[in-house]
């Protein structure tokens, strides 16, 4: 089974299954092709993470493949330049751009966990982008909102390759029209060919250099000769008897099980009802007060995260939870924050992967002639010295995207995530809930109604949303207001593994998602 936001890329995915491959072959073929297929929210210069099961090993591997700050960029270079956003990192041009970790994530997968050569696991991607592809009703309005974003710039000389790349006809693709994008059929193909080595050391690597220096970047060669995707222990708290796992930092997982670690402590016994959002809610704003104030780089964080997720931390934050809503601040621990896909295959071997160019198509920045969207995730460094986050050269910031995956005793259960900024943490916590305390199946886990924090007390909710039950908490003293633009509460897939060996889907209904098996 492979469950991705797109049809073609879990085709690619169901392809290398067919012909011999394992889960991972499966997810990095559907990896490759969303870069081709759904370019509005990932591509080919942006991050990745991944949890990988590989049956009998009763073991889960971490893999963070996000990259650092080049290591010639500096709070004081952004400020002297005039390259900040009115004191903040801006999110467009060379400044927020990171050293890119998709292409080395497939490397190391498929080095690792692969059965089939990388050049036959990205031949789908290759195949798409030359043959073309057509362009869906989703996929059409987010171009659209692409073009937008970028057309403010459109004098700025920086931005003229992206428009090449991507509105070849002047205008964004509508839905029907054949997308082809022949420069990133080459570049896949290189990657394939060389397991990424053209892109880290080659001949890609010459051209981003030349890129970022024509364009007053800080990104060069010795960058992304130096850099290396990280195998990473996976942490996790028990939650009801089943253990929900994420990626340590730099990602923000720790916020999803600071929010589970603290909602343990209660029980649960109706999913839609006042009391059960309330502390949810309550829950999910201490996570975010410890998650934004702490996480980093790990070895840039002032304490140890695993504090986060003891048992009795979870307690002393529960016991801080009334009847009302109230700001959270963050709160030192006891000592003791894209797409998504999902796989498994029949040998019982699951993988949860997401990979990202933060915004949108990224940073605006297409290196010329390889369709190399650079991604703007140093956009949520800090300009502040004194921030834990604060930008310093070689160093990885706050990360958005996650992987989830779920076990119970030393079996599996699945795979799941839900993408879309820090709407991340918040859909797993929700997704999590929904399977484990109200019994619903994966398709129904996704398909609840969600809600979402933003800031303070203020929280957006789905149409779906309980009217009655929003207006119980507004009584509660929460901001709640009904959000009809379903893309900003993310996107979800989810596979668990029945006792049998049935594999069970969900797939997210708010977008052109698709679950292909057989």
């Amino acid at each position: 089974m492979v469950n991705a936001s797109s049809p073609q890329a879990s085709a690619a995915g169901l392809e290398m299954l067919r012909k011999g491959g394992n889960a991972v072959d499966a997810a990095i073929a559907t990896a490759a092709a969303l870069t081709v297929v759904e370019p509005t929210a990932n591509g080919l210069g942006g991050d990745a993470f991944a949890l990988v099961w590989m049956n009998g090993e009763g073991k889960l591997h971490g893999l963070n493949s996000s990259g650092p700050a080049p290591k010639g960029i500096s709070i004081q270079k952004v400020l002297e330049n005039g390259q900040d956003d009115h004191g903040k990192m801006p999110s467009l041009g060379w400044t927020p751009v990171t050293v890119p970790g998709i292409p080395k994530a497939w490397a190391e997968l498929s080095r690792r966990f692969g059965r089939l050569p990388l050049s036959q696991v990205v031949a789908p991607a290759i195949r798409y982008a030359r043959e073309g592809y057509p362009c869906s009703p989703n996929l059409a309005k987010f171009w659209k909102r692409g073009l937008e974003k970028y057309r403010a710039k459109l004098p700025d000389t920086l931005f003229e390759e992206w428009f090449r790349t991507f509105c070849p006809l002047g205008r964004a693709y509508e839905a029907g029209e054949i997308i082809r994008l022949p420069d990133h059929g080459d570049t896949i193909e290189a990657i394939g060919e060389t397991g990424a080595d053209a892109y880290y050391h080659g001949h890609l690597a010459d051209k981003i250099d030349a890129a970022s220096r024509a364009g007053g970047g800080y990104l060069r060669k010795e960058d992304l000769e130096a850099y290396e995707a990280r195998w990473v222990d996976p942490i996790s708290v028990d939650y009801r008897g089943y253990r929900v796992w994420e990626i340590p930092s730099n990602g923000q997982g720790l916020v999803a099980l600071i929010g589970l670690n603290i909602l343990k402590e209660f029980q649960f016994h109706e999913k839609d009802c006042a009391d059960t959002y309330h502390k949810q809610w309550e829950a999910m704003k201490m996570a975010f007060a410890d998650g934004l104030h702490y996480i980093t780089d790990p070895g840039e964080m002032a304490i140890d995260y695993h504090r986060f997720l003891l048992p009795e931390y979870g307690r002393i934050r529960a016991e801080q939870i009334t009847g009302c809503a109230m700001d959270r601040k963050a709160q030192e621990p006891p000592a003791g924050g894209t797409v998504y896909l999902c796989a498994a295959d029949g040998e019982g071997n699951m993988i949860s992967y997401i990979q990202s160019n933060y915004s949108g198509f990224g940073s605006g920045v297409v290196i010329p002639g390889t369709g190399i969207a650079m991604q703007n995730r140093g956009s949520d460094f800090s300009l502040d010295p004194a921030a834990a986050n604060c930008l310093k050269g070689g160093k990885r910031s706050y990360h958005t995207i996650i992987p989830g995956f779920i076990t119970k005793g030393d079996q599996a259960v699945g795979p799941f995530g839900v993408m879309g900024a820090y709407m991340q943490p918040q859909g797993h916590l929700q997704v999590a809930m929904n399977l484990i305390d109200f019994g619903l199946d994966p398709q129904q886990a996704l398909d609840a109604p969600r809600w979402r924090w933003l800031r303070g007390n203020e929280f957006e909710v789905e149409t779906g949303f309980h009217m009655e039950i929003a207006r119980q908490l507004l009584e509660r003293g929460h901001k709640v207001s009904v959000q009809l633009d379903t893309a900003s509460f993310g996107r979800g897939q989810m596979i668990v593994r029945l006792e049998n060996g049935v594999l069970v889907g969900g797939t997210e209904s708010r977008t052109d998602s698709n679950i292909a098996c057989f």
